[in-house]
């Protein structure tokens, strides 16, 4: 654990592995920040700290490389009241990590889009000044999301916000990010942590053993969270295998129908996992508010409002099987690179040790040319799955097109 304890001296920058020049920014600006609330700057001090903090900033990296986590140790730091921005125990730090600062709005996406309503009320929070710390302090996950109208619906507040509301939009690139909001934020790009650097991590907190650990954090691609649960359970490591494994093998037709139905249905599984408990617990919550018992009928008058909370469950379990089904190509595209790797007879060090033979035999019986077509049937499938394309179907597709090619088929 005394890695754990190391991670905790820094504060709430402990949880962002490999970003030291990130964390190096986002201290500075909180120190700027802090010198622009205290009182007795001069005009000409107060431009200074301006050019170090901004009013808008759009954190961007890669999937696992932590921009939410940037983000709210940014916000934390902007509340602090420690000797040094940041410190995570004091009121500020504390009650912004725990998401139950009042003056930190936290908007995560559970739907596909964020829409215009959404938008709005946005605006309007980031009217109020703070009412307990430093500054008003607005986080946006998956900023990318944001419908067109409900980005507009932001423009006006994100160029011209209050003097004490700061606005942290997180998204995957700066492309994914209409230009007009892009433009009126400063950027901060996040990288995807090393192997050996979340690796340690585990390690430090207790979680596995060191060959474990890295065996999890090469198979997350360095994806902390994922890192953690595959290093934690032995049962996922060997759903994972398994997955994997299918739909290389497939054959025929008929295999890659079996293979895209047992991929779906193991991502399907594993989503109604994720939203299940929380979604029986906000029903429940919402029939005692009205009063209702659980196993009665609710009368007319409050069927408009459990059918409201059913839809957005029912777009939140969409989500979800969206987001699994996507953790789960990005898993099978690492095969075919370590397959490529292995082809191109680079240095490079695989993602899946476990599966080295299996790769090896793949890579042996076809070309680097027919590797890179099942990586983009995979992407392809990916950006289908984004686009609402159905699924099955969706996944049926692929796994046809990973199948060996017959010469002058």
């Amino acid at each position: 654990m005394s890695r754990r304890g190391s991670a905790d001296d820094r504060g709430v920058w402990g949880r962002l592995v490999g970003q030291d020049s990130a964390v190096e920014t986002l201290k500075e600006a909180a120190r700027a920040a802090r010198a622009i609330v205290d009182a007795g700057l001069e005009e000409g001090a107060r431009e200074d700290q301006s050019r170090a903090m901004s009013h808008a900033w759009l954190m961007t990296g890669p999937p696992g490389s932590g921009r939410s986590n940037a983000a709210k140790a940014f916000a934390a730091a902007l509340q602090c009241t420690g000797d040094e921005p940041g410190c995570g125990v004091c009121p500020g730090c504390r009650t912004t990590m725990s998401d139950s600062n009042a003056d930190v709005r936290l908007v995560v996406t559970e739907a596909s889009v964020i829409n215009t309503e959404t938008a709005r009320g946005l605006v309007l929070d980031a009217q109020v000044a703070p009412s307990q710390g430093r500054w008003r302090v607005i986080i946006v996950e998956d900023a990318d999301r944001l419908h067109e109208r409900a980005a507009n619906a932001l423009l006006k507040a994100i160029e011209e916000p209050p003097e004490r509301t700061v606005w942290l939009l997180c998204a995957p690139s700066v492309e994914d990010m209409l230009t007009t909001i892009r433009s009126r934020c400063r950027h901060l790009g996040l990288r995807i942590p090393s192997v050996r650097a979340v690796a340690d991590l585990l390690v430090g907190e207790g979680v596995a053993d060191e060959e474990t650990a890295m065996e999890a954090a090469r198979a997350a691609q360095s994806h902390i969270g994922l890192a953690r649960a595959l290093a934690a359970d032995p049962e996922l490591r060997r759903k994972r295998r398994a997955t994997l494994t299918a739909p290389v093998r497939v054959r025929s037709v008929g295999d890659a129908v079996i293979a895209a139905a047992d991929l779906h249905d193991i991502a399907k599984k594993r989503s109604e996992e994720r939203v299940s408990a929380r979604d029986a617990a906000e029903r429940a919550a919402l029939l005692r508010q009205l009063g209702i018992e659980d196993k009665k009928a609710p009368p007319r008058q409050y069927a408009t409002m459990i059918r409201q909370l059913e839809e957005q469950q029912k777009k939140r379990a969409k989500r979800a099987l969206t987001d699994e089904l996507d953790r789960a190509l990005l898993d099978l595209m690492s095969i075919y690179r370590d397959v490529l790797m292995l082809q191109l007879g680079t240095d490079q060090e695989l993602i899946n040790t476990d599966l080295e033979d299996l790769s090896a035999e793949i890579a042996q019986e076809s070309t680097p040319q027919q590797t890179m077509t099942r990586i983009e049937a995979i992407e392809r499938a990916r950006r289908r799955l984004v686009m609402n394309g159905q699924p099955l179907l969706v996944l049926e597709a692929m796994a046809v097109s990973l199948r060996p090619q017959v010469e002058g088929s």
